[in-house]
């Protein structure tokens, strides 16, 4: 049931444009070890910034 909620939570967050925070820090891990891992905080505020746009993203609304 777990493994059935967690996969539910983890589409709708894909569905929203909201890619899940575990599984970058696994990618960062397995494939960029070298670089370092953004906090949970940095993570949500890229993705929304690469969403929405950012300072230099053009979009106001």
């Amino acid at each position: 049931m777990n493994t059935l909620f967690s996969t539910l939570r983890r589409t709708a967050r894909l569905m929203v444009g909201m890619p899940d925070y575990d599984t970058y820090v696994r990618h960062m891990a397995e494939h960029h070890p070298d670089r370092e891992i953004m906090t949970r905080t940095q993570f949500f505020r890229d993705r929304q910034e690469a969403r929405y746009g950012g300072k230099n993203g053009g979009r106001c609304c």
